[in-house]
């Protein structure tokens, strides 16, 4: 894939979230200003269809373009009247077992990207969002006290063998960084 604007949409739709103009420049290995030219140039190709360039703070990611916004909603009740899916219930039992993650922490521990259900369970009031106070760059995804009250508990602790699973998921996720600090030492 050569074109520039093809790389940055892509990782704009993998990633589900957003991200700086300067680390699409390092992730693409271009300099900013070229990331800039192709973000406007995205930007006018995507003028009057279903999708948009959104842009904060010097972030960008994708979203729904405004004039869809009626189909969205509807959609978007419809979703939050469903039942939870299974990954959806994987992703939260993650969250409350953990009670402080990453994203990068639940696709490792399911296998999979959790981006799409992570913005689902956070639109349902399930998960909060808080930047992550180690690296402002990152996101910890935490229970909201809506779902703690909902499940009936006081604090995460009453959680059916909370300690155990807790204890389980921090070895687990401990040994891959050790692994990975290994491989990147040698």
């Amino acid at each position: 894939m050569d074109n520039l604007e093809q790389k940055i949409e892509a990782i704009l739709f993998w990633k589900g979230e957003p991200i700086s103009r300067k680390k699409l420049s390092e992730i693409l290995e271009v300099a900013e200003e070229q990331i800039n030219q192709a973000i406007e140039r995205i930007k006018e190709n995507l003028n009057k269809r279903g999708v948009v360039l959104l842009e904060k703070d010097g972030r960008v990611t994708m979203g729904t373009a405004p004039a869809a916004s009626e189909i969205i909603e509807k959609l978007q009740k419809e979703e939050l009247n469903k039942d939870l899916s299974k990954a959806s219930l994987e992703t939260l039992s993650i969250v409350l077992y953990k009670n402080g993650t990453s994203r990068s922490e639940i696709d490792y521990i399911r296998g999979v990207n959790s981006s799409f259900i992570l913005r689902a369970l956070s639109i349902r009031g399930l998960v909060e969002k808080h930047v992550d106070p180690k690296d402002n760059r990152r996101f910890i995804y935490k229970p909201s006290f809506d779902l703690i009250s909902f499940m009936g508990v006081k604090n995460l602790d009453e959680l059916p063998d909370y300690q155990e699973i807790n204890s389980s998921i921090a070895k687990s996720i401990e040994n891959v960084s050790e692994e990975l600090k290994n491989e990147t030492e040698v």
